[in-house]
């Protein structure tokens, strides 16, 4: 999730400690632990995150102490991207403050290749160049910059799927056999058709669906071009397949299917464990940040389907080591030892996270879940990933995002005309680009 992403609490994608302002700059520091640093001859290595990318609750940091007793890890994470993001881009000004490795949203890492390289190590220089085949060769692209330089290794991709209430279902009186649904919600229009039959019949304080922002999120993660074409020229305000996706949203708002929920919100996160709505939909991320959230509870209530509309793709990251880090070499070693291969399938298994690296995919293909009631997750998120489009990806694409997402909260939050939302969007992203 990513997040997308925003984007994730104990045991899940986005969130597992919230820290923000002046107390994830303090914390996340590299600089700030002089003394304990020393201690023992142990090396202390930070971690910043913007939410769990799962490390922590798989057990991976412990492992890794385990078999390298010389080090410590510290980490510190915030739970939505853009506030971290917008701490990190402080922090890399001033060039303090910095973790020994930070993560980086598959969003924002054509910032970092195209604008910031001289602010990120080139990780060939630790031997990063012999890792290559080990990647997607998407994913591996997206972080080398102009002149080859390896800013980042992978961690996960957002293979795209949609989760839903399984007991939610059968009291509204719809079917709940994952192949069943994949059928009926092929397209965009037969999963809005399902949520009218869900709301006239739905129990009471449920809705069909999160947020119109999520809908707009997966529909345009489904597309090769979103916000700049592949010559990088800006084309968001024209491009047919986000004016689909936005008009989607815009309807399933208008027909009142949406719980009317802010993602990453206090509330949305409840929501989970109070049924507030049967649909969610889920990059393969998501699976940890619902178990954390519904909990125990929760468990065989949930299922997973095919996503309406084809394959796509939401989120997903990369660690990188900052030009300012204490600790390089050892940043790069535990960089290279979490995204490794079977280190990724580790944290498939146990957060849902969909590696990026090409063997641990095929490792994972037979994985099941049973908190999903048994979905064959891997089969699932492998089918997407394989058949969904390798993204452009623009300088300002997480940025451009968010002002549409806040347009479509502005519209079925306070119910402002989709044109004024529309307007406000076209606004915000002018301001964000300066």
């Amino acid at each position: 999730m990513p997040i997308t992403r925003a984007a994730t609490q104990a045991a899940l994608r986005i969130g597992a400690v919230v820290l923000t302002g002046s107390l994830l700059a303090a914390c996340g520091s590299g600089a700030s632990d002089t003394a304990s640093d020393k201690t023992g001859g142990k090396v202390t290595v930070t971690v910043d995150l913007f939410g769990s990318f799962g490390y922590k609750e798989a057990g991976l940091y412990a492992e890794y102490e385990k078999l390298h007793p010389e080090v410590t890890i510290k980490q510190t994470d915030t739970e939505d991207e853009a506030d971290y993001w917008k701490s990190l881009q402080t922090r890399l000004a001033g060039g303090g403050g910095l973790a020994d490795v930070q993560g980086i949203e598959v969003g924002r890492i054509a910032s970092v290749t195209q604008q910031q390289a001289d602010r990120f190590e080139d990780l060939r220089k630790y031997g990063a160049d012999g890792l290559k085949g080990q990647f997607a060769e998407a994913k591996w692209a997206a972080a080398t910059g102009k002149n080859g330089e390896v800013l980042g290794l992978g961690t996960d991709v957002g293979p795209e799927a949609m989760c839903y209430r399984t007991d939610l279902f059968e009291q509204a009186g719809l079917p709940t056999d994952r192949a069943e649904l994949a059928k009926k919600w092929s397209t965009w229009d037969g999963y809005l058709e399902l949520g009218k039959q869900y709301k006239a019949k739905a129990p009471a304080k449920s809705a069909w669906l999160d947020s119109v922002g999520s809908l707009y999120s997966i529909m345009i993660g489904q597309e090769k071009e979103r916000y700049y074409d592949a010559s990088g020229a800006l084309i968001w305000e024209t491009n047919p397949a986000l004016k689909t996706a936005w008009e989607t949203a815009v309807e399933a708002s208008a027909a009142g299917l949406s719980a009317k929920l802010d993602q990453w919100s206090p509330q949305w996160n409840q929501a989970f464990a109070a049924g507030s709505f049967a649909t969610i939909p889920c990059p393969a991320w998501m699976l940890g940040y619902i178990k954390g959230q519904a909990g125990e509870s929760g468990k065989g209530k949930w299922d997973i389907a095919a996503l309406p509309g084809g394959a796509g793709n939401w989120g997903g990251s990369y660690l990188a080591v900052p030009r300012a880090a204490k600790h390089k070499k050892e940043a790069y070693e535990l960089v290279k030892w979490l995204t490794a291969p079977e280190q990724q399938a580790k944290i498939f298994a146990k957060q849902g996270n969909f590696p990026s690296s090409t063997g641990a995919i095929a490792e994972v293909a037979g994985t099941t879940d049973p908190y999903f009631s048994g979905a064959p997750i891997g089969q699932i998120f492998g089918d997407a990933a394989k058949a969904a489009p390798v993204q452009v990806l623009g300088v300002h694409d997480q940025n451009i995002s968010q002002q549409i997402t806040n347009a479509l909260s502005e519209v079925e939050r306070k119910g402002l005309a989709p044109e004024k939302a529309w307007e406000n969007a076209k606004k915000g992203v002018a301001n964000t680009l300066g």
